[in-house]
């Protein structure tokens, strides 16, 4: 299993400054509230949610939260395949991954 948040990798990320990786976690958090739902959302368009889950998996990335950039990248890939069962089925980890990672926040 994935880490939920690498916090090493995102001292790295922020310098070593506290200060800044409060700063990008709220960011993060903020992000993913606002991206969760479109990508989770069978009505919108396969496409649309695929760069939903593609911007999600580079801010995942970038703080060191591995297991929703894992689950984001595989729902991309999923959505641009079309595969939307399968996306559709990894949504409900993708939204159990947000909640863990930010409860961490």
């Amino acid at each position: 299993m994935e880490t939920l948040l690498d916090r090493a990798h995102l001292m790295r990320q922020t310098f070593d400054d506290e200060d800044l990786a409060r700063e990008v976690l709220a960011l993060f958090a903020g992000q993913c509230e606002r991206l969760l739902p479109g990508l989770v959302d069978p009505a919108l368009a396969p496409h649309a949610r695929a760069d939903l889950a593609h911007t999600l998996k580079g801010s995942a990335l970038g703080v060191g939260a591995a297991r929703v950039a894992d689950l984001a990248g595989r729902i991309e890939a999923a959505l641009r395949t079309p595969d939307a069962a399968t996306a559709d089925g990894l949504a409900p980890a993708l939204a159990e991954a947000v909640r863990e990672t930010l409860a961490l926040i």
